[in-house]
């Protein structure tokens, strides 16, 4: 066998290995006939449940870090990569962002330790101005408003679908944290394989004057894509969509 066939069978192996995502299947066709009343009923009722201890003492090493940033940076900007997975995708933003101080929150410390191939300083990766957590969303995002961290993009990327149509109150638009998560970013930008929760989103967003677009994302190189789940998706030929929200 040649070098050339042993690396063409290579490339097929990884292509073969990030291409068996199976589409989403949901018992919903369109946006769900509750989604208002519920958003509506966050508006009107805020969480009041108490903050989980490890989400506090993460938040607060995140506060200080926030603050000693934008005091030798004025002019720094604040970039949140919610439900960061690996933090692959908090790593690009900071790469791409040298201007910033980029913070990945995932709730799964195993995600948040795990290495990331190619994201290391040993594999050339340069990039420092970023910070990996571990926190409840659910805490974190209200201790966020709190504090008023003045963030300029707020990222979520390919969070968890919950496609069944009873599972609405866990999709992070029909959760209680609405209110608080939409609150934070001067934009935020949402990414799903499933355009129904983009679509779903967008009309909550409009409860609390958030207006943007959806768009499909060009096919990119595995090599290019922002997280695994992205490279992942459109390897296996599923269509990646982006919703862009401005303040």
């Amino acid at each position: 066998m040649t070098a050339n066939t042993e690396e063409g069978m290579n490339i097929m192996n990884i292509q073969t290995s990030l291409g068996d995502s199976k589409a989403i299947i949901s018992n919903q066709e369109g946006i769900h006939e509750k989604l208002d009343e519920v958003v509506k009923r966050h508006l009107t009722h805020a969480s009041k449940k108490p903050y989980q201890a490890h989400t506090q003492e993460a938040f607060a090493k995140m506060d200080a870090l926030v603050n000693t940033f934008l005091a030798a940076n004025p002019d720094g900007e604040i970039i949140l990569d919610a439900c960061c997975g690996v933090g692959q995708s908090t790593r690009i933003l900071a790469k791409q962002n040298p201007q910033a101080l980029v913070i990945g929150v995932d709730k799964s410390d195993h995600r948040i330790n795990r290495n990331v191939e190619g994201f290391d300083i040993d594999d050339g990766f340069s990039a420092e101005n970023y910070h990996l957590v571990r926190a409840d969303l659910n805490d974190f995002y209200r201790l966020v408003k709190t504090a008023n961290w003045p963030v300029s993009k707020h990222y979520i990327l390919y969070p968890n679908p919950w496609p069944k149509s009873k599972h609405l109150q866990r999709r992070w638009h029909g959760s209680a944290v609405f209110p608080q998560m939409t609150s934070i970013g001067q934009q935020l930008i949402l990414r799903s394989n499933w355009r129904i929760y983009l679509a779903e989103f967008q009309q909550a967003a409009k409860l609390v004057d958030l207006q943007g677009k959806i768009d499909s994302l060009p096919r990119v190189d595995s090599s290019l894509a922002l997280t695994p789940f992205e490279a992942k998706y459109q390897a296996s030929g599923q269509v990646c969509w982006q919703l862009l929200l401005n303040r």
